[in-house]
């Protein structure tokens, strides 16, 4: 198993759009091993391949908090949405951001194949329906914050290139 590296906003690559699975094979079980290791060792909840610069229709999420509940998705795709929640968000590619999204759902259905191939559907809401809204945006390119105003998307930038600079 391997922890690989991570995305951080605003790399292009985040805005990429995935393509359908259509191998099954020991590559792809691998990369599902170590994106499992990578998303416990960050911690997260979710982790989408994109995130990995790996722009194929998977994302894995675990919101139990013993992390012993791992869920694959691949190629997913939301098949029913109910109602509205507000939620705080974060995520693995814009490191110590939060903030709350408006528009998303309260519960969604998603229909997906799992790790071997099996197609499955899901009904989910609280935090496993706002994580598969939030992994699946990625898939389609998009990360949380350009939910946000434009003036808060701004603060974000500056408060990232800053902690970049003191990282270094």
């Amino acid at each position: 198993m391997a922890i690989l590296n991570i995305l951080h906003y605003p790399d292009d690559r985040l805005h990429k759009v995935a393509a359908p699975i259509t191998d099954f094979g020991p590559e792809l079980q691998r990369l599902i091993d170590d994106m499992a290791d990578t998303m416990y060792a960050a911690p997260g909840v979710g982790l989408a391949a994109t995130q990995v610069d790996r722009h194929i229709q998977m994302f894995l999420a675990d919101v139990s908090d013993e992390q012993n509940e791992l869920l694959v998705f691949i190629n997913p795709r939301i098949t029913h949405l109910d109602g509205d929640c507000e939620l705080e968000e974060g995520c693995l590619s814009v490191p110590g951001i939060y903030d709350k999204v408006a528009g998303r759902a309260r519960q969604v259905t998603v229909e997906a194949l799992d790790r071997h191939g099996k197609p499955f559907k899901l009904e989910a809401d609280g935090l496993l329906g706002l994580c598969i809204q939030h992994e699946l945006d990625h898939l389609l390119g998009k990360v949380f914050v350009e939910y946000l105003s434009r003036l808060k998307q701004d603060r974000i930038l500056n408060k990232l290139k800053k902690n970049r600079r003191k990282s270094m």
